[in-house]
């Protein structure tokens, strides 16, 4: 069995004890519910979630999410809808549309209380989820961060950062 705060800590050495802790307990679930059967995929998953993260440090976005307000593409389609629904969770769960996914899927309603997007089991949870609806196994499997990387958050943001955090994940993995 995998000590998965060990390996969470050798990706994120400055990685938040609380974060660290949900993650670790989460992790079980996570394989199962993504089907992360391999430590590339897990090396991957792990990867965006440190990136998304910063560093496991947070699981709300740092901006006040007023750049989203009346972003259609994100079902931001009422006043304040850009702050409320700012990115939440490991994975940044951003908008009306995504939390009203995410309550259809894990059957808990983040649309009315979107804050619960960053608590546990939920803040990692839905990056399961969001893995999976996004079928993002196949391009783990094929060691492919680049599109890993536009699936998750429409461009290349990070992309520097996110590929220091998979080689950790690779490093960490195979040691742990």
């Amino acid at each position: 069995m995998r000590n998965w705060t060990r390996v969470i800590h050798a990706m994120a050495p400055n990685a938040a004890g609380w974060i660290v802790a949900g993650l670790s307990d989460a992790m079980p679930g996570l394989i199962a519910r993504a089907k992360l059967t391999t430590d590339l995929r897990l090396a991957h998953f792990l990867a965006q979630l440190a990136h998304e993260s910063a560093g496991f440090r947070t699981t709300e976005e740092y901006a006040s999410g007023s750049a989203y307000e009346g972003r259609r593409d994100l079902g931001n389609t009422q006043a304040g809808d850009g702050r409320r629904f700012k990115g939440r969770g490991l994975i940044q769960v951003t908008g009306r549309a995504n939390a009203r996914r995410m309550s259809k899927v894990l059957g808990k309603d983040f649309e009315s209380n979107p804050e619960l997007l960053q608590r546990f089991p939920w803040a990692a949870d839905t990056a399961a989820a969001f893995w999976s609806d996004h079928r993002l196994n196949d391009y783990a499997d094929a060691d492919n961060i680049l599109s890993i990387t536009k699936r998750i958050n429409g461009g290349l943001n990070g992309l520097t950062d996110r590929k220091l955090y998979l080689a950790r994940a690779k490093r960490a993995l195979a040691q742990n």
